[in-house]
């Protein structure tokens, strides 16, 4: 909590003046019921009615500007809460984007939406209702005191003997509360992913005829956090029932007590009176205090979870600058990386000279998209190194490794944006060097046709597009840079064979400078490249040439009889 509230700092001025205006307003409704108690025991029996105008007037004054200084006091509370929320969004988001590959799979995207989402909600109405309620009720119960115990000594120790008891109820309550709001965060995190997924491949299900299963799996899910819900909210209700039980008793002694020292002429009516408009603006105080908790309880857990994301240490971090002799552009060598306690990829060495083209192939899993994912830095090998013009990429910042790519991957996405900005991506690419990548990626076909070119609107994720429109719009996306490094990750596996040819064609001819890596299925997509790993079960089976690979390679073998020669 302390990390998420040290967002508030630059607003301490605007809330101290906040709480100034509150306390002000607080205090004139407490003055409202004494004033009432003088008009019935010192006005009223004089008779005269200028006198009871004008007390009369004075209460309507102190009514009146008490409500206008809470408005004004409650409308700051809310831009405070507004803009700090704002600020601790905005840092949450730029750790979520600097948080490296393994960092992202411990957290689980769905997670991370809460975080950012319903978890700074939670906050914001603490932070808010802190501002209003925080400080307006401690003030009325302190104030209600001080000033009963001036009207009737007595009958306040009745009132402050039930006090501790409300303290020890809140306590308890908040104890057993937080915990449990935390689990129910956690079951929410379950919820998200199950509909985030079940959105994700709704064709798939309906297609597969899989409605009614997933129906019931997220009826599952769901019924769990109506249970985590159940439980924390049952537990934080019983805060109501037993601070009014406790409230009430203690009312009833009052009048009780009251209405004896009224008969025995210790006490005056009015006064009476008085304090029982305390006892119920206390016990609205009261009530409110609960429902702060029940806020507090929330926000608490959801502080919780965001300081962990925030929290997070830097698990990539740059080491220093070690110049190693390599005659290759990329080298790889001797490589491991797990991503469990099983390794994924091992031993694997090859290197790549500039301007030249290299093809990865493989089955499903054997750890293609894994060697982009390390070569790009998004996680650490476990052994070996990895090298960019013989310097190890640990000891070079991720923002100017990153600069050095144009990657293309294999289920990338498409925003809901004009064709331009998907292809540019905030990287200010003149116009004509996207028209042609749009052109080079054989994307110009089917944009040309469109009636407002590169200005037309995508639907989100570009799903008023192909599969083979998206996969040449992300492939002019990667080309647009003028990358160092080309990467096209089974980037062209929804293109037919002339427009994979054509596109082949364009890269060998316009991006020659560029080294280029291309990861496939077909074998037709890499045949004509210098060289192709072959990967298998993450490890080399076999490196080198088209030809080579046919004589040598059993692996690609294999798979060009069964690609070429069926």
């Amino acid at each position: 909590m302390k990390r998420v509230l040290s967002y508030l700092k630059p607003y301490i001025p605007r809330m101290t003046l906040g709480l100034f205006i509150k306390m002000f307003g607080t205090f004139m409704d407490l003055g409202l019921p004494w004033v009432l108690a003088y008009i019935i025991d010192n006005v009223i029996p004089t008779g005269k009615m200028s006198g009871i105008l004008w007390w009369g007037a004075a209460m309507l004054v102190l009514s009146v500007s008490a409500r206008t200084l809470n408005i004004i006091a409650n409308r700051m509370a809310a831009a405070v809460a507004r803009d700090s929320i704002k600020g601790l969004r905005h840092d949450l988001f730029d750790k979520i984007l600097s948080l490296s590959g393994t960092q992202l799979d411990h957290f689980g995207i769905p997670s991370l939406e809460s975080r950012m989402t319903s978890d700074t909600y939670n906050i914001h109405n603490m932070i808010g209702m802190m501002q209003r309620i925080g400080v307006r009720a401690p003030i009325i119960l302190i104030g209600g005191i001080i000033i009963t115990s001036t009207l009737e000594p007595v009958l306040t120790l009745v009132l402050a003997g039930v006090l501790p008891l409300l303290g020890f109820i809140v306590y308890f309550v908040s104890r057993k509360g937080i915990p449990l709001y935390t689990q129910l965060q956690a079951s929410a995190d379950r919820l998200v992913a199950v509909v985030r997924e079940n959105i994700t491949g709704v064709r798939v299900i309906k297609a597969l005829s899989k409605t009614r299963y997933e129906k019931n799996r997220f009826a599952g899910v769901n019924e769990e956090v109506s249970s985590k819900e159940l439980k924390a909210g049952t537990v934080m209700a019983a805060t109501n029932p037993s601070m009014n039980l406790v409230f009430n008793i203690g009312l009833t002694l009052v009048i009780i007590v009251g209405a004896f020292r009224v008969n025995s002429g210790a006490s005056l009516p009015g006064k009476i009176v008085a304090f029982l408009s305390y006892f119920a603006i206390m016990l609205h105080a009261v009530m409110a205090i609960t429902r702060i908790f029940v806020v507090y309880s929330r926000a608490f857990a959801s502080a919780g979870r965001i300081a962990q994301v925030l929290k997070t240490a830097e698990d990539l971090p740059v080491q220093p600058s070690n110049a190693i002799p390599s005659d290759y552009h990329i080298e790889f060598r001797n490589v491991s990386f797990s991503y469990t306690s099983e390794p994924c990829i091992e031993g694997i060495s090859f290197g790549i000279k500039k301007g030249e083209s290299l093809g990865i192939i493989g089955s499903t899993g054997s750890g293609k998209t894994t060697l982009i994912n390390l070569l790009m830095r998004f996680y650490d090998i476990n052994e070996g190194s990895i090298l960019i013009d013989g310097q190890d990429i640990r000891s070079v910042n991720k923002k100017e490794l990153h600069r050095k790519f144009g990657v293309a991957f294999q289920n990338d996405i498409l925003f809901a944006d004009s064709i331009y900005e998907n292809i540019s991506l905030g990287r200010d690419i003149p116009r004509e060097r996207v028209l042609k990548a749009i052109n080079d990626a054989q994307a110009a076909s089917f944009v040309n046709e469109l009636e407002d070119g590169i200005e037309h609107k995508l639907a989100i994720k570009g799903s008023n597009l192909s599969g083979g429109q998206k996969q040449r719009l992300l492939i002019s996306r990667a080309m647009a840079g003028g990358p160092e490094i080309l990467i096209l990750d089974d980037s062209s596996s929804a293109l037919d064979y002339k427009t994979d040819s054509l596109l082949r064609k364009a890269i060998r001819e316009n991006y020659r400078g560029a080294t280029t890596i291309v990861i496939a299925q077909r074998i037709s997509s890499v045949m004509k490249l210098d060289n192709i790993i072959v990967i298998e079960d993450g490890r080399m089976a076999g490196y080198g040439n088209h030809d080579e690979l046919i004589r040598t390679c059993e692996v690609y073998r294999e798979i060009y009889q069964s690609q070429m020669m069926s």
